[in-house]
């Protein structure tokens, strides 16, 4: 495998973790590469040498301890860049509760979120369109909404796990997010034996921290998986002990949740957990289930005698110890099972998907929404519409003006806030439109004097619309 030792209090766990391995008797050996803060520093604004490449994808499996990105300067998230560039589409996150041995106001916790990894809004494709408008594109895909949610019931399956929720905005984002919603109702039909249901992302975000014992399985669009994973994660009680999986179907990636703490760096007293059940759930991950069983066991045991470093002391803490002591104490227990904790069990089973091709649809170009910077003078709506109907012809004729996607024109409300951002829906006057009746459109708004900054063509797919309405259309 190749290993990251990382930055900040990353060193100092990665020991801690790699003796514990050896000492359980994994079957690793490994190469070390650089990420992380040096690695930026020296101009490398991915956080990753060019060489680094070339051993993570020959190993195929990535132990990384957490990083320091620089502030400023345009550096990009290691993590992000990792994750969509080897194509490792899922994370997986568990999260439990171990209490009274940690405290935790929620002691029942035992769920996993398993979050889209490379869509969504963290495509990071963003533009600046006017003085006052800025746009974020949101991307959901067929194909990537089939990888995860099948990667969700297979998890299910493969662990023993009985629920698998689907949490999205689909009464909102009819279109992306009601995709995915689709999807996981054609995908859940295929696994009868494990239950299905869906919340509304707000309702089910509140849910999981009142009540996340009431959850066994939830899989989300990148951004919900991200919030709801931190949501899971400080209801349980420590984040300091989560450990994340981001798994391709080539390459996968395994490390603690925490940060890198730079502040307590040094100090020999950062707490190894997190990287540690990462760490096991690589050794899952590679197949080397009774060895995981193994090193999670004596975890479990050495939080059940109460040694504990000082993030996680409290009342049931008999010795506080800093990194180096505390993996002593699991490697002094490696063979023992806790008495009280549910002891860890992996099964022989594996998470794989296959994502099945999409088959093609008739695809018919029905109109345009074309983008407007318009602040200077009188920009009533009605001035507005009145100007773009000029240009109706060759097939298009001006349908709506909307505004932050509320309808000013026509018949808007006069209490709707405008902004210098005008969307203006042509639409064909026949069955459809082609490309070029759609260019000699913007040809004529550029020679009257509009600002044109965007278009958006609007289709049917096999006869559906395949645009959403405007607010009040």
């Amino acid at each position: 495998m190749a290993v990251a030792h990382g930055d900040g209090i990353g060193p100092e766990i990665m020991e801690a973790t790699l003796r514990i391995l050896e000492a359980a008797g994994a079957p690793l050996r490994y190469d070390t590469v650089e990420v992380g803060e040096a690695v930026y520093k020296s101009g490398h604004t991915s956080g990753i040498a060019p060489e680094s490449w070339d051993t993570i994808r020959k190993h195929k499996v990535l132990l990384k301890a957490p990083i320091t990105t620089p502030q400023g300067g345009g550096y990009k998230s290691l993590n992000v860049t990792l994750r969509k560039s080897l194509g490792m589409f899922a994370n997986v996150r568990p999260v439990q509760s171990f209490a009274p041995y940690v405290a935790s106001p929620h002691p029942r916790i035992d769920l996993v979120i398993v979050r889209e990894n490379e869509e969504d809004t963290y495509a990071g494709i963003e533009h600046r369109q006017t003085t006052e408008v800025y746009q974020t594109l949101k991307l959901i895909t067929r194909p990537g909404s089939e990888a995860i949610v099948r990667y969700a019931f297979e998890y299910a399956r493969a662990h023993d796990r009985q629920r698998v929720t689907c949490m999205t905005k689909d009464n909102i984002m009819k279109l992306t997010d009601g995709l995915f919603h689709k999807v996981f109702d054609e995908i859940a039909a295929e696994y009868p034996e494990i239950e299905a249901d869906h919340r509304i992302i707000d309702i089910g975000a509140a849910l999981v921290g009142a009540r996340p014992d009431a959850f066994d399985v939830i899989v989300a669009p990148n951004l919900y998986g991200d919030i709801l994973s931190d949501i899971a994660a400080e209801a349980s009680g420590s984040v300091g002990l989560a450990g994340s999986a981001n798994v391709g179907t080539e390459v996968a990636m395994f490390e603690a949740v925490h940060g890198s703490a730079p502040d307590i760096a040094g100090q020999g007293v950062a707490n190894p957990s997190g990287l540690l059940r990462g760490a096991v759930m690589m050794l899952d991950h590679l197949n080397h289930d009774r060895i995981a069983e193994t090193v999670e066991n004596a975890w479990l045991a050495t939080l059940e005698a109460g040694v504990h470093t000082g993030d996680v002391a409290g009342e049931h803490t008999t010795k506080q110890v800093g990194t180096s002591a505390f993996a002593d104490a699991v490697i002094a227990r490696l063979g023992e099972t806790p008495s009280e904790l549910p002891a860890a069990h992996y099964s022989d089973a594996s998470v794989s998907v296959a994502v099945h091709p999409t088959p093609r649809v008739e695809k018919q170009l029905v109109g345009v929404d074309v983008f407007l910077d318009w602040a200077e003078g009188d920009r009533h709506p009605d001035r507005i519409g009145t100007a773009l109907q000029a240009q109706d012809g060759e097939g298009l004729r001006l349908k709506l003006i909307t505004n932050r996607g509320v309808k000013v024109f026509p018949d808007g409300l006069p209490e709707t806030f405008w902004t210098d951002h005008w969307r203006c829906r042509f639409v064909a006057t026949g069955a459809s439109v082609t490309p070029r009746q759609v260019v000699a459109l913007l040809g004529r708004l550029t020679e009257a004097g509009f600002d044109v900054i965007k278009t958006e063509n609007l289709y049917t797919f096999d006869g559906e619309r395949a645009y959403s309405l405007a607010q009040g259309e």
